[in-house]
């Protein structure tokens, strides 16, 4: 998953569950962010071809992780901070 919105506390769960991150990068730059994959690969779902599950290998990806593998989210920590500047 990149940069899809807000995960859900199930989603999360499970995340932290396989020490997964969710990464997010600025819209609009995929053809940019691209040219950092340096191998990809089917991992599941071949059959849905652009939407089919890839593992991907970057090298200098340009995004930040939103989500980390202790459960922490970059998005519900932002908004508390906006909120507590007011």
């Amino acid at each position: 998953m990149i940069g899809k919105g807000a995960r859900s506390a199930e989603v999360k769960d499970v995340m932290k569950k396989h020490s997964a991150i969710y990464p997010a990068a600025i819209g609009g730059t995929g053809a940019l962010i691209s040219k950092t994959v340096t191998k990809s690969e089917v991992a599941a779902y071949d059959d849905l071809g652009p939407e089919a599950v890839l593992r991907l290998e970057v090298k200098d990806f340009p995004a930040t992780v939103i989500n980390d593998i202790h459960g922490d989210d970059l998005y519900l920590e932002g908004k508390a901070k906006y909120r507590a500047s007011k």
